[in-house]
Order: structure tokens, then C-alpha cells, then sequence
């Protein structure tokens, strides 16, 4: 049974792979030099997504304007749990937080927020567990793209391959070619400001 907060994802013993999708003048250039080009913003947030679902949803399959290339980035596990560690939930919740005024200044002030939004299925239906998104803004941005980042796979023809075995009402070859996400454990109670 899928737990409702569970951060899902394809992992090694030190990456984790997240998505994010962006218009071709970015993507085509990050997948290339595997790594963000400096025109890439690092001054301002960026939301990092472990489900590739989920991404895809967010991305309508790479065909929403300026999300036309969906990036595979493999960063390193440490980077990813530093940002969870220092990360704030993006929104207030009674009983998590001391009140609304003392969540707005950890907000402000923190590197990294926490969305859970519904995990999508095949056909991008929402389902009853949640998929983690990782915002990144300050030094976790800077991190991100210059310390964290080991690659950065195009995966766009795979969305795109996926998306016509769903449209095609194939949906077990379809599920046979995602990405193979596993639950990821962090330890301790790293996650218990965040639930």
C-alpha cells in the first residue's frame, strides 16, 4: 500500500532523478552540456518534481508552451536531503506550525518548499496518495544547478512515446516504459515538518 506523503523516485546509492520541463532554448542546451547554461536563472525559484508522472501532468506531455523539453537531471542525494532538511511546507498548517506568523518567516526565509500534490495516473487523473514537489529558491538554486546537478538526460521522446501508447489505449505497454520509481527513505524524522 503507497503511503499518502511518500516521496517516490528513481534512485542509486548516491542520485536521485527529478524532472522539470522547459522550452527548447533551455532544455536543448542543458541536455547538452549536461548542465544548466548560465541564461538560466539563478536567482529566482525553481520546482524540482521526483514523479515523472506528475511532471507530466504539469507539462501536458511536453506540449505546453515553453515546456516542450522535458530534462531527466540526476543530482546528488545529499543536495536533495539538504534541501528537504532546510525546506518550509508552502503553506500553513495548524498544529505543524507555532502559528500563521512564525510559518510566513520560516518561509520567507527558508531554502526550499514543500508542495504535496495528488499523484496522476497514466491517463494524469489525480490519485489518492501525493507527489512531492521540491521548490528551490536562494542558495538552494545556486546549488542546485552548480554543485548538485551530476546530469541531465532529454527525455521528451520518451514522454512523447509514453503519451502515444496512452492516447492509443495501451496502457500496460505504456506503464512498462516508465521510469521505475521506488519509495525513498530519508532518515529519521526529516520529513516531519514537512507532512
Amino acid at each position: 500500500m503507497t503511503a499518502d506523503y511518500e516521496i517516490r523516485a528513481v534512485y542509486t546509492e548516491k542520485t536521485i532523478t527529478v524532472y522539470q520541463a522547459y522550452n527548447p532554448a533551455i532544455g536543448d542546451q542543458a541536455a547538452r552540456d549536461a548542465r544548466f547554461p548560465q541564461t538560466w536563472k539563478r536567482d529566482r525559484m525553481t520546482w524540482i518534481k521526483p514523479s515523472f508522472l506528475w511532471m507530466m501532468y504539469r507539462c501536458g506531455w511536453a506540449r505546453k508552451p515553453d515546456q516542450e523539453t522535458v530534462l531527466a537531471i540526476e543530482i546528488t542525494r545529499e543536495g536533495f536531503e539538504w534541501a528537504l532538511a532546510n525546506a518550509c511546507l508552502s503553506h500553513y498548517r495548524p498544529g505543524l506550525h507555532q502559528d500563521e506568523a512564525a510559518w510566513k518567516r520560516a518561509l520567507r526565509t527558508a531554502p526550499a518548499r514543500v508542495q504535496w500534490d495528488p499523484e496522476r495516473d497514466l491517463r494524469l487523473n489525480p490519485l489518492k496518495h501525493r507527489s512531492l514537489q521540491l521548490g528551490l529558491a536562494h542558495e538552494a538554486t545556486r546549488r542546485y544547478a552548480d554543485d548538485w546537478t551530476v546530469s541531465i538526460t532529454d527525455v521528451t521522446p520518451l514522454a512523447r512515446e509514453i503519451h502515444a501508447l496512452v492516447t492509443a489505449g495501451n496502457l500496460d505497454e505504456a506503464a512498462a516504459h516508465l521510469p521505475p520509481e521506488q519509495p525513498y527513505h530519508v532518515d529519521g524524522n526529516q520529513l516531519s515538518h514537512l507532512r
